[in-house]
């Protein structure tokens, strides 16, 4: 099994602990055996950050999960997103438990290590999509940089965001408002800036939570 490497908190060169205010660039490296190496942040806006290594096996399982849903339409290939961010976030758990003790809402895990903000988990779904795409499970879409809404109000949120090669539509993919390891919300990236919920009608349509992973793509439903 591939050694993760000890989460290390990030300090200034005079001691304090350095904070960041955006999701960092992707950080990971695709070897020749398949694996990949990959930084994962958490801790709140990157505080702590770690090194682990994801083998070719475990991206086997991520690939085959992602194929349950194979059809061409939007809603399948968003599905497909979910589906493989899902299954890299339980990777990076298999490798650091910590990320167990994230519970979704800042509010709810403020004491807990490995708990995550809107910061980490936009550079991690970002690196994580950047990885998807290169090792080509993601056909059709192109990931782009993170993206902000109310940035100079207290509710700044940040998400991570992948494009439709056919439409050039922007999507957001979220996965703040769920505990690490779940299914993310998706849904256009302006309706994320309106401050959507993608919990809420109509957007509920494209991010159904069944209870096994073969049903989210018994639907017809194409989207927006």
């Amino acid at each position: 099994m591939p050694a993760a490497f000890s989460a290390v908190p990030w300090f200034e060169s005079d001691g304090r602990e350095k904070i960041i205010s955006r999701p960092l660039p992707p950080e990971y490296r695709i070897h020749p055996d398949g694996s990949v190496t990959l930084r994962i942040c958490f801790n709140w806006s990157c505080s702590s950050r770690e090194t682990l290594r994801f083998t070719a096996e475990d991206f086997s399982v991520v690939t085959q999960q992602m194929a349950y849903c194979d059809g061409e339409a939007l809603y399948d290939r968003l599905q497909r997103i979910r589906i493989g961010i899902w299954q890299m976030e339980l990777l990076a758990r298999k490798y650091q438990p910590l990320l167990t003790n994230d519970r979704a809402i800042n509010d709810r895990d403020q004491d807990l290590h490995g708990r995550t903000d809107c910061v980490d988990n936009a550079s991690n779904t970002t690196t994580f999509l950047h990885i998807l795409q290169d090792l080509s499970a993601l056909p059709g879409w192109s990931v782009r940089p993170p993206q902000v809404r109310d940035l100079f109000l207290f509710q700044v949120h940040w998400t991570a965001v992948v494009a439709d090669q056919k439409s050039g539509k922007p999507w957001a993919v979220d996965s703040w408002y769920r505990p690490h390891g779940h299914l993310p919300f998706v849904m256009p990236l302006s309706d994320w800036q309106d401050r959507k919920k993608g919990w809420e009608s109509p957007f509920d349509k494209l991010n159904p939570y069944p209870r096994f992973i073969n049903e989210l793509c018994e639907t017809n439903e194409t989207g927006g």
